[in-house]
């Protein structure tokens, strides 16, 4: 009988052994649904794992040379699946409930990282996505090491007297243009960068009008470059209606920056708080 019970609670102890390594193993087939979700991975040592991507993933430059798992922004479950994941990374609200039921079904892990746009939610971010990798300690050291450059790049910004006002333009084209209004991601970067965002009637993004740009009459005019590119260049946004009449359109502020950048709110901030902060007071 004391033979029987002692067997019986190695076997138990062996199996919980087994359940919290499995729990805890690192992933070797991740897919990152997301451009800072798939920078933070690869800074935290996975991007050999990272095997699929989606279309907003661009850096490191390696990343250009995975497959996609969409043509979009949406993804199926039997497209992430054929990668035979054994790990799918997420922005909270960015993948569909059926999707992800369908994963877990499949026994594939996927986690859903919430992305705040703030310094504080920046190092968040990263320790969340450490703890997603089993790699907490050093996520914890890349935290502290990106708080560290973003501190320096903001007394950059404060030593700087210019406070321009800014209009931030999203185009892929002529048929598609919206502006940033307060809480986006884009008017976080602008505050961080020392700018001031033109427009404060309304939050998020909203369609372009001439009205609104007129009205704003921002300093400074900024697009993503490929949004810039979609207009015809810098020529072709000052040709735009309405953009001739603007502080931005007589002096020829139009500038362009690079979007995954300015949108990464994760181990790149303080790269882009200081390339936007350079654009905004030349």
């Amino acid at each position: 009988m004391y033979y029987k019970k002692t067997r019986t609670i190695l076997l138990l102890s062996s199996f919980c052994m087994l359940c919290v390594l499995s729990a805890t193993a690192q992933p070797k087939r991740i897919i990152t649904l997301g451009g800072a979700i798939t920078e933070t991975v690869a800074a935290l040592g996975f991007e050999r794992q990272i095997i699929a991507v989606d279309v907003t993933s661009e850096y490191p430059v390696a990343i250009k040379k995975l497959p996609k798992v969409s043509r979009n922004r949406s993804v199926s479950a039997e497209g992430l699946m054929a990668y035979r994941p054994d790990l799918v990374i997420a922005l909270q609200g960015d993948v569909p409930y059926g999707v992800i039921q369908s994963l877990k079904g499949a026994g594939i892990r996927f986690v859903a990282i919430k992305q705040e746009y703030s310094v504080k939610g920046a190092l968040v971010f990263i320790r969340d996505i450490g703890s997603a990798l089993g790699v907490k300690d050093k996520a914890e050291k890349l935290a502290q090491e990106t708080e560290q450059g973003i501190t320096k790049a903001l007394q950059t910004v404060k030593a700087s007297s210019k406070k321009p006002k800014v209009l931030f333009l999203y185009a892929r084209g002529t048929g598609t243009m919206t502006v940033a209004g307060k809480g986006s991601n884009m008017d976080a970067i602008i505050g961080l960068a020392g700018g001031r965002n033109a427009i404060q009637e309304f939050n998020r993004y909203k369609t372009y009008s001439t009205e609104a740009l007129v009205n704003a009459n921002p300093d400074v005019l900024v697009m993503f470059d490929f949004g810039m590119e979609s207009l015809g260049g810098k020529n072709g946004v000052l040709g735009m209606p309405g953009v001739a009449f603007t502080k931005a359109g007589k002096n020829k502020k139009i500038v362009s920056v690079d979007g995954p950048l300015m949108i990464n709110f994760a181990t790149r901030l303080d790269q882009a708080i200081l390339a936007l902060h350079r654009e905004l007071t030349r």
